[in-house]
């Protein structure tokens, strides 16, 4: 039987999950939530409560990156990881990024658009970010690294699964695109759950309140019945989150060449009661449901819920048993992990052996024949001791020829900066001139500037009033427009539902009617809420 302790870990809390596996059984044995301040705390404490210290540990990643390659499908093994190399080189080319600083890994997919190509998912991740992640499970056994957007669907049935899309509503909102039973595409979006729990935060000064807070509240759907004043006062915090995220979960949906007929939500978002229900008002082409693991029946004492909290730490603890995809895993293989097990022996608990001399673990008999595992014993020591050897003389002749190399850069060093003094007294008399032609092009630039502001913002306000109009739902109503300073813009619109009143804010950002966009959180007046929205025009 293998098991695996996933850790999903985000800036104030870690969700946890033990699974175990036996032939083609999974089992969650113990699973939670911890909020922390010392990480390094949470985690020791965790690995204690759990029973974990020899357990293999998955967790996750923090920030990584994802690309896109089309490759010819006949391509050999070698030349495909050259050309998906070259392709990751030229995109951080025109990024202006050094590829030597990424950790990467990818997935192969069929190309559903060309049946001569695949399609390439590139994973990276910053490796300095990487080690973080890495140092701090210094000294367990943490044996995976993997992107929670990979690992997540693991918790559905791979052979009764149709296209569907997985909205992860986690710190950050990842959507997994899955089409023909594999992975297509994920995308990474701004809005997550710190969205709204920093927001609730700021009411409840607690974290930990906030997630519950979080979790006990309950979204009411178009038919349902009207928000109480206790209820909308979370709701206002969370509502505009969530119409962001479904908005774009939507446009992903259309945009699929493929039919995709199910969405499943999961992390901290889907504890908000009746979420499922509000996604399926927005998403009509699909059916949306909570994200249950497949392989979890109902248990008496345990709330699926529970489970569902977790879901991230379960996916990364399946993909430290095996399940799930290979090769994207970003931990690299220790020296300690390719030892056979053999050789894993731990100090201070020798093997009680008659033959064996009390005085160490490895005393034998000259007398005696070596049995298997003594043999290969000395002949590792004897491969290490050559090996050192060998390491030695090359550092002895690399530390020659860097020393020959020194002198000649410092040779080098001088006969530059000569040069460089040259150049810095022609250049003192080229600033002469050039502060000259500066002061006339800046005077020629801030009359042109003044031009084509004048020339900009001539149409600008009755623009900005056509294009309100053509957005603001029926239940707003637009109380004053007021253009404060230069091209800031205060709108002040007041409706009796918070949910209009946020579909107009989002509204005006999306389709860029202003700029900066900022609002109010609305003040209730008489079943009346005011807010005041302002922004730039663009």
């Amino acid at each position: 039987m293998s098991n695996c302790l996933g850790l999903y870990i985000e800036e104030q809390l870690i969700k946890y999950a033990k699974v175990s596996k036996e032939r083609d059984n999974l089992k969650v044995e113990t699973f939670g939530v911890m909020f922390y301040e010392k990480l390094s705390d949470a985690i020791k404490q965790i690995i204690e409560e759990t029973y974990s210290q020899k357990t293999p540990i998955s967790i996750n990643l923090s920030e990584e990156m994802y690309n896109y390659f089309d490759m010819f499908s006949l391509l050999t093994k070698n030349d495909l990881q050259k050309a998906i190399k070259t392709e990751f080189e030229s995109y951080c080319a025109d990024k202006g990024y050094n590829p030597n600083v990424f950790e990467t890994r990818y997935s192969i997919v069929d190309n559903n658009l060309d049946k001569d190509k695949i399609k390439i998912i590139h994973i990276a991740e910053n490796k300095i970010e990487l080690n973080k992640i890495i140092q701090q499970i210094d000294g367990y056994r943490l044996t995976t690294v993997s992107p929670t957007a990979m690992a997540i669907p693991n918790l559905i049935d791979a052979e009764a699964s149709d296209n569907c899309l997985i909205v992860n509503i986690e710190e950050n909102t990842t959507i997994t695109t899955i089409l023909d039973k594999k992975i297509s595409n994920v995308d990474i979006l701004e809005e997550g759950s710190k969205n709204f729990l920093t927001k609730i935060n700021v009411k409840e000064n607690s974290y930990a309140k906030s997630y519950e807070v979080c979790k006990n509240t309950t979204i009411y759907t178009s038919e349902g019945k009207e928000l109480q004043d206790d209820a909308t006062s979370y709701l206002e915090d969370i509502m505009p989150t969530l119409f962001e995220i479904v908005s774009k979960t939507k446009k992903i949906l259309n945009d699929n060449v493929e039919k995709i007929t199910k969405v499943y939500i999961t992390g901290t978002g889907a504890l908000i009661n009746n979420i499922d229900l509000y996604f399926q008002e927005y998403l009509s082409e699909a059916d949306c449901e909570i994200l249950k693991p497949y392989f979890i029946e109902n248990i008496r004492d345990v709330s699926m819920k529970d489970y569902i909290e977790v879901n991230s730490a379960i996916s990364l603890a399946l993909m430290g048993v095996g399940e799930g995809l290979n090769g994207i895993n970003f931990k690299r293989p220790s020296l300690a992990d390719s030892l056979p097990d053999w050789l894993k022996i731990e100090i201070g608990t020798p093997k009680k052996d008659k033959k064996q001399n009390k005085e160490g673990l490895f005393t034998w008999n000259l007398g005696q024949k070596l049995d298997v595992i003594e043999t290969n014993l000395v002949r590792a020591t004897a491969g290490i001791l050559l090996l050192i050897l060998v390491y030695s003389g090359l550092s002895i002749l690399l530390d020659n020829q860097i020393n020959r190399k020194d002198k000649e850069i410092e040779e080098s060093i001088k006969a530059t900066s000569e040069q460089i003094k040259l150049a810095d007294s022609d250049n003192e008399k080229i600033k002469t001139k050039t502060n000259e032609y500066s002061s006339l092009i800046k005077s020629i630039e801030d009359t042109n500037d003044k031009i084509a502001e004048r020339n900009r913002t001539r149409n600008a306000i009755p623009n900005l009033l056509n294009q309100i109009m053509s957005i603001i739902p029926a239940n707003v109503q637009i109380t004053s427009i007021e253009n404060t300073t230069g091209t800031h813009i205060a709108i002040y619109a007041q409706s009796n539902k918070y949910e209009q009143l946020g579909y107009l804010v989002a509204k005006i950002k999306t389709d860029v009617i202003l700029t900066n966009v900022v609002s109010t959180s609305g003040q209730k007046e008489d079943e009346v809420v005011v807010v005041k929205i302002e922004g730039d025009l663009p």
